[in-house]
Order: structure tokens, then sequence, then C-alpha cells
């Protein structure tokens, strides 16, 4: 078994106002690679479409030494990297055009029943399941904290085009809502090094949310949660450092 690689180039469009890759490009490109890497080995798009289960993130851990420019070329690797009855973890790894790594993140998955919404094993439905058990963050996914206090917060609506194949809002957007809440001043000085993602409820077309944040030492702690109060969607800390 070999890890999955693929060669980007940073457009134009996917970078923000100073030219480095957007956070939502990023995990759309971690997405990408993930989708393209199960494929490959047979428990991708069409095998969820054919026995009526799907893939959903339950976590993310990514480190950043730097986020790359427009128009640079990356390459990102990727392979399955654990798995435990109902979850499996997915490592990656990206490098710039120097071989140099300037990315490297770890993330959970879980296998859901489309039609009872709710987990089935890996065993059942893929029980020649292999991965290469090499971990670049190490495989524990600590509870983020509570919100405390929340010094900014803005509403979003859940657009049509924020959601994903699975009928619910795509795991990429909930970082950018929650580093949306933070002053434009910040994000022109700081870019995030570290950030961590616990995804918990689903949120679905036209639901409106509430994006809370605290910010303290250079770190931020968000929530993502329903504008009503009824749920919590997602629960986020982004360690942030100067822009490279």
């Amino acid at each position: 078994m070999e890890k999955f690689e693929k060669k980007f180039q940073i457009r134009s469009y996917e970078c923000d106002q100073d030219g480095f890759l957007r956070v939502v490009t990023l995990m759309n490109i971690l997405q990408d690679a993930a989708d393209l890497s199960a494929t490959s080995l047979g428990f991708g798009f069409n095998f969820c479409l054919t026995t009526g289960v799907t893939w959903m993130g339950t976590n993310y851990h990514i480190q950043i030494k730097r986020l790359p420019k427009i128009h640079e070329h990356i390459i990102v690797k990727t392979w399955p990297s654990g798995e435990n009855k109902f979850l499996a973890t997915r490592d990656f790894a990206i490098y710039d055009e120097n071989n140099a790594e300037i990315i490297k993140a770890t993330s959970q998955w879980v296998l859901i029943d489309i039609a009872r919404k709710r987990p089935v094993s890996l065993d059942q439905y893929l029980p020649q399941y292999m991965y290469i058990d090499e971990h670049v963050l190490g495989t524990e996914f600590a509870k983020l904290p509570d919100m405390e206090n929340p010094s900014y917060g803005k509403t979003f609506e859940a657009r049509y085009d924020d959601i994903d194949i699975n009928r619910h809002v795509n795991n990429s957007i909930y970082p950018l809502w929650a580093v949306e809440t933070l002053p434009v001043d910040f994000h022109k000085k700081y870019a995030p090094a570290e950030i961590e993602i616990s995804y918990k409820k689903e949120c679905l077309c036209g639901e409106a949310v509430q994006a809370s944040a605290t910010l303290k030492n250079m770190t931020s702690v968000h929530t993502i949660s329903a504008a009503d109060g009824s749920k919590e969607c997602a629960r986020l800390r982004i360690v942030w450092q100067n822009k490279i």
C-alpha cells in the first residue's frame, strides 16, 4: 500500500487579498485528496453510492508552518493511518516546490448509514480495510475548551452553495465562519499556525448559525451553534502566527 500523492497549483481565486491560500481552500484541498485516495483504494464516492453509506469527518488537527501563496505548486500526500471499529484516521503532509514540509494534518472519520443516520462498523462494510500506521500529529483529538464570555460574534445563514453531496454544510465552511468573526485588521497581520476542529451536529441549508469567538495570547476559541441555541455544530481552536 502506497501513500496517495497529488500536485496542486495555487490559483488566484483561491487566495486572500494578500495572496495567501485561504483556509477554506486548504480544507477543500485536503478533502479532494482524501476523496481521490479513498477512490483509488476502493472505498470512495462510488463505493458509498452503491452501499448506502457515506464518510463524515469528525475531527481535524492541522499544523501550518506557512500557507502557500499564489501560483505556488504544492504536493499533497495522504493515507489512511488507522482504524478502530467505528473510527478511521487519515493523515496528510503538504510540501512546497523545494520538497519542504509546510503543512501537516490528521483527521478522523466515521462511516455513516445514510438511511439510519448512524455510524456503522468498518468491519461490516470494509473487512479488507488497510492503512499505513504512520501519524504526522498523533491520533489523539483533545477535547476543545468551552466558550467563555465571547468577545466576537457573527450570524450566518447556510447557503445552498455551502451544501455538499451529503446534503449538509461542508466541513470547509465551519472554519470559514469561525475566522470571519475576527477583525479584518487582525487577518491582515496574522495567519493560522494550528487549527483544531471538532464537528458536532450537521447544519442544513437555510439554517441560521451564530459564530462566537474569544481571542487571547494569539489563540482563538470558536463555537458554531444554531442561532436558536438548539445545537452546537462545531467547535474550533486556532493558534495564530505572523504572516510569512
